[in-house]
Order: structure tokens, then C-alpha cells, then sequence
């Protein structure tokens, strides 16, 4: 069966394949355009598997919501240039629309699903793509809350947020809930919280960041109580344990000099400091000066991980925490407003990166 020029360009309109594969798909398929199209599709398959091991670390991550649930998804590729261009970031849209609309279990399900406003499923849909992109490209992840929710993509899809509120239907449909969502959501997205409250953190977590939190001021031994600095200094003198040189100079100082005393003694006396505070570490960690600026260490901790005691970077909107911002609009619509939960996606995160070396590729190929 004979073909055109015009059989071509329908061919690579139908399926974005450049025009050279599409000629010779018409070629192979004797002009039959639906054998054309399912040649095409079975070497992009066979492309994808080959082209499946490079990393694909770009990409971006679309949100959606309606008044039921709201999802995010990230979607990888191997550049930047095809993350931002128009066939990906419909991809990504038509996802996420599909991960709210079929709430599927896993990322396994979701591809096996039907997209939305397609006849395709979203394996098919990303295979249609990746025909047209010859990249590396694959749905990566995808979170989805059923109830009222809040959305925010930062910087075109790098960072995607998605936050849940329990309120009632007539408070969410009001602008003002939505600007106060979106608010909370930029929050998250610049200020990064680990936990939603302190409630959320596990017994054994707050063991562990107490842990740290000692270990590290007794290493940072300037830091410490006054008379717990002295009593180490003390020893560090009087044991030998600092050289004579470190000692007579201490000892030199005057009363203001001594409140900047790691300016003038050595690394070594200073790591002998920290050394002797780490060997008395059981009795420092009962001492009640201690406690109390282990106590106060923590407390910061806490309020820069859990984003209900984060301080609401919106000054200008609110004066004090994130959980104030959202009870304050909460009194002001004379309703109860809830935030239960929140998911932050970053592009790539967790990819390990290939780094290039284009000199020494050269030099190789020289």
C-alpha cells in the first residue's frame, strides 16, 4: 500500500515521533497507518528497556485537588529541558488528575489505570511520550488524601506540597480557607518540617535527638554552663592534660579575654576540653544547669521540625506560630478548622546524580 508525504506528517502528528522513524514505520507497515503506529510503539518499548538504567533525577511534581481528595506525583526524566517542556508537564497533569479521580493503591495500579480523559492507560500515556522525548522517563511516586486539602508547586515543580484539613464543607468553599491553605502550604515548602506536631514524634525519635542533643554540647564545650566550662578547664590545668604553653596562656587572661578564651588556647587544648566533658558525660548529663539547656535545645529543636509550632514566616499575615495562623482564620470564620496532615515532594530527591567529568571523557576518547 502506497503513502505521502501528508501519511507522514499524520503519523508524527498522531504520535510525536520525529519524521524519519514515522516514514519508516509507513515503510515497514506497507502504509497501513494503525500498523504504524503499533510498530512504533513496540521499538519505543524495546527503546524504554534499553534507555531504563540511565538516571532519570529531572523531572517534575504536579498537584491537583478538587473537593474530595488531592494527590501529588512526581514524574522523572533524564533533563531539564524535557521537565519543562509542554508534552511532560501535561503528562504529569493528566497523573495526577488520574491519581484524585481512580485513587489507586499503588504506583503499580496507577499505570495500569485508565487516564483520565483518555482511552489510553498511564503506562500507555507515558510510553506516547517517551516515543515523541526518546528519554528515561517513569512515574516515581504519587500521595493522595481523600477530605479537604491545600495544594502549592514551588519553582514550576521542584517542590510540590499537599496538606490536609479537617473542616466542614461550607468553611472550605470560602476564599478565605483557600488563601489560609495555600499560606500554610508555601510554609512547608520553604521551612521543610519533619513532623506535623510534636505529638508526632515517636518516643524512641525524641530519645535519639536528646542523645544528640548532649553528645553535641559536650563537644562544643564553650557552649556549655559556666561552671561546668570551669570545672573542665580546671582539670584540663591542673591534671596536666592542656601543655604549659595553653595553661600560661589561660591563665594570662583577664576576665574579658576569658569570656573568648577559644580565640587564644590551641585546637589541641580545645579538643582535650571536649574530650574530658565526653568522659563525665553520666554526671554533666545530671547536672540541673545541664538539663535545663538540653531542655531548652530541644524545645528549639522542636519547634523548627514540627510545623505546628514553626514560627509562620507570613509576619506581615500572622505574629507567632503556624498552629496560631490557622486557629486565628479559624475564629475569624467562626468555624473549627483542623490541620491533620502533610506530604512534601522535592524533584529528585533520593536520586543519586551521575556526575559528569567532560574533560576526562574527552581525554578518554583522544
Amino acid at each position: 500500500m502506497a503513502f505521502t508525504a501528508k501519511d507522514v506528517q499524520a503519523l508524527r502528528e498522531k504520535t510525536g515521533v520525529g519524521m524519519m522513524d514515522c516514514k519508516k514505520a509507513l515503510v515497514e507497515a506497507d502504509g497501513d497507518m494503525d500498523k504504524a503506529v503499533d510498530i512504533l510503539r513496540e521499538k519505543g518499548l524495546a527503546s524504554a528497556a534499553k534507555k531504563a538504567s540511565r538516571v532519570a533525577a529531572e523531572g517534575v511534581v504536579a498537584a491537583y485537588s478538587d473537593a474530595n481528595a488531592g494527590a501529588l506525583v512526581e514524574i522523572n526524566c533524564e533533563t531539564d529541558f524535557v521537565a519543562k517542556g509542554e508534552p511532560f508537564v501535561n503528562l504529569a497533569a493528566k497523573v495526577v488528575k488520574t491519581v484524585v479521580a481512580a485513587k489507586p493503591a499503588d504506583v503499580e495500579a496507577l499505570l495500569a489505570t485508565k487516564a483520565v480523559d483518555s482511552d489510553k492507560t498511564v503506562d500507555e500515556e507515558v510510553q506516547e511520550v517517551f516515543l515523541a522525548l526518546r528519554e528515561n522517563m517513569k512515574v516515581r511516586r504519587f500521595a493522595l488524601v481523600e477530605g479537604h486539602t491545600a495544594t502549592y508547586i514551588h519553582a514550576g515543580g521542584t517542590v510540590g506540597v499537599l496538606v490536609a484539613f479537617d473542616v466542614d464543607d461550607a468553611t472550605a468553599a470560602k476564599a478565605e480557607f483557600d488563601a489560609m491553605g495555600k499560606n500554610v502550604a508555601m510554609q512547608i515548602a520553604a521551612m521543610n518540617p519533619e513532623y506535623l506536631c510534636k505529638a508526632s514524634i515517636s518516643d524512641d525519635e525524641l530519645a535519639k535527638m536528646k542523645s544528640i542533643t548532649i553528645d553535641s554540647a559536650l563537644n562544643k564545650p564553650d557552649s556549655l554552663p559556666v561552671p561546668i566550662l570551669n570545672s573542665i578547664i580546671t582539670e584540663a590545668i591542673n591534671d596536666k592534660k592542656w601543655s604549659d604553653e595553653d595553661a600560661e596562656i589561660y591563665n594570662g587572661l583577664d576576665q574579658k579575654q576569658r569570656k573568648n578564651f577559644v580565640n587564644f588556647i590551641s585546637k589541641e587544648a580545645y579538643a582535650t576540653m571536649a574530650e574530658i566533658a565526653v568522659s563525665h558525660k553520666a554526671e554533666i548529663s545530671e547536672n540541673k544547669i545541664f538539663v535545663g539547656l538540653v531542655q531548652g535545645r530541644l524545645a528549639k529543636q522542636i519547634k523548627e521540625v514540627c510545623l505546628l509550632e514553626q514560627t509562620f514566616v507570613r509576619s506581615d499575615l500572622f505574629d507567632g506560630s503556624v498552629n496560631g495562623y490557622v486557629e486565628s482564620v479559624a475564629k475569624a470564620l467562626g468555624a473549627d478548622i483542623k490541620l491533620t496532615k502533610f506530604v512534601r515532594f522535592e524533584k529528585g530527591e533520593g536520586i543519586e546524580k551521575k556526575e559528569e567529568n567532560f574533560a576526562a571523557e574527552i581525554a578518554s576518547m583522544m
